[in-house]
């Protein structure tokens, strides 16, 4: 640039600054108001220099020095049951709250079921769900849904079976006289409890009950069927104490809670939920980490819970989420052993349709590509 030259910001476009350059002065340092063009001589100097420049800045983007990042894939999570701290929804939780589900690419939506989850996931209207193992096996195994469970939550079953303390029932065999109340069907796990301690049924009354624990501190039943992470501290909060009878305690080898998708996602885009399952067992080991922290997140989708019963129920959950499997591999894991002695306890109690091939109710393929050497790879 010469002397007397002076370098100014000129507006291209709204928004936007281009550098340009006046004219030189004028006489007596008046400006000619016309844009200054380098000589010709220059331009065939400036030229090389320019090709250098532009065959660089290709090769640096060919290499991946420069990288776009892609726009955020979308995808729908629905939890199976309102808002509260069951640990597959508290890992989806803490995962879109963290931040952890932005950081492996994903645009999530959190939905709660009204009891439509399954029918959406193979509709396409949700891409995972919340299933427990019992359901995904009966799901197999008639009508054959094309379902497979991609992680499992819930390394001991959620079924447990409970009496008011002090009312002399301390062993199963204590059930004998007695009145059972269950919910809809009679669990298998009871059936197996039944056998493993030796209990004579037939002096046992069993009867349907429906859903309200109450009629356990009412006297109508004297054991009742309950999901353990649940009605035991809704029976507390009454103000009575509670003898529980954990299946898992008499060698019933029962699962849990999972996460479910469809076979076809799997097969065309198994990355989405490779990064999906990613983020939320990132998820899940925060909620161990921070448990407080966890509650604060889970009551920002259930602000009508009570605080201490989230707590409850996340505890209870995340004990039964920790197994010698999961301590060599990492939580969520499942194994084809655990899900095999699960089926043949279903099947040895009628809770099955049909046997089937267990290989096609789950895959750990997607936990094989999160974990190495048990510990979540992250990011």
């Amino acid at each position: 640039m010469s002397p007397g030259s002076s370098v100014s910001w000129r507006s291209a476009a709204p928004g936007h600054r281009r550098r340009g350059v006046t004219a030189p002065a004028g006489p007596a340092g008046a400006a000619t108001g016309r844009r200054w063009a380098p000589p010709r001589r220059y331009l065939g100097r400036l030229w090389p220099a320019l090709l250098l420049f532009a065959a660089a800045a290709h090769a640096g983007y060919a290499a991946g020095e420069v990288e776009i990042a892609p726009a955020p894939r979308s995808m729908t999570f629905m939890a199976g049951f309102k808002p509260q701290a069951n640990l597959p929804f508290v890992a989806a939780y803490v995962a879109q709250e963290r931040g952890y589900f932005a950081a492996q690419g994903l645009d999530v939506t959190i939905h709660h079921s009204t009891g439509q989850h399954l029918q959406l996931l193979l509709s396409g209207d949700v891409d995972v769900t919340t299933a427990a193992a019992g359901s995904v096996l009966k799901r197999r195994a008639d009508p054959g849904v094309p379902i497979r469970a991609i992680a499992l939550f819930g390394q001991r079953g959620q079924q447990t079976f409970i009496a008011l303390a002090g009312a002399g029932i301390d062993s199963p065999r204590d059930w004998e006289g007695k009145t059972v109340g269950y919910r809809i069907s009679l669990p298998p796990e009871y059936l197996a409890i039944v056998d493993a301690a030796g209990v004579d049924r037939e002096r046992v009354q069993e009867v349907r009950v429906g859903f309200d624990p109450r009629i356990l501190v009412q006297g109508k039943v004297d054991v009742l069927a309950v999901f353990k992470s649940n009605e035991p501290d809704t029976i507390r909060k009454l103000g009575f104490d509670v003898v529980q009878f954990d299946p898992a305690a008499y060698g019933v080898p029962a699962l849990g809670l999972t996460y479910i998708t469809r076979e076809e996602l799997i097969a065309e885009e198994p990355e989405l939920i490779a990064r999906f399952l990613k983020a939320a067992l990132k998820g899940l080991e925060y909620s161990f980490a921070h448990p407080e922290e966890t509650l604060d997140i889970v009551l920002r989708y259930a602000d009508k819970e009570d605080r201490d019963h989230m707590r409850f129920m996340l505890q209870a959950e995340q004990a039964d989420a920790v197994s010698a499997v999961t301590r060599e591999h990492g939580l969520g894991w499942m194994t084809r052993r655990q899900w095999q002695e699960f089926h043949d306890l279903l099947t040895r109690y009628r809770a099955l349709a049909r046997a089937l091939d267990v290989e096609h109710a789950f895959t750990t393929q997607f936990l094989e590509a999160a974990y190495e050497d048990g510990r979540l790879v992250w990011p």
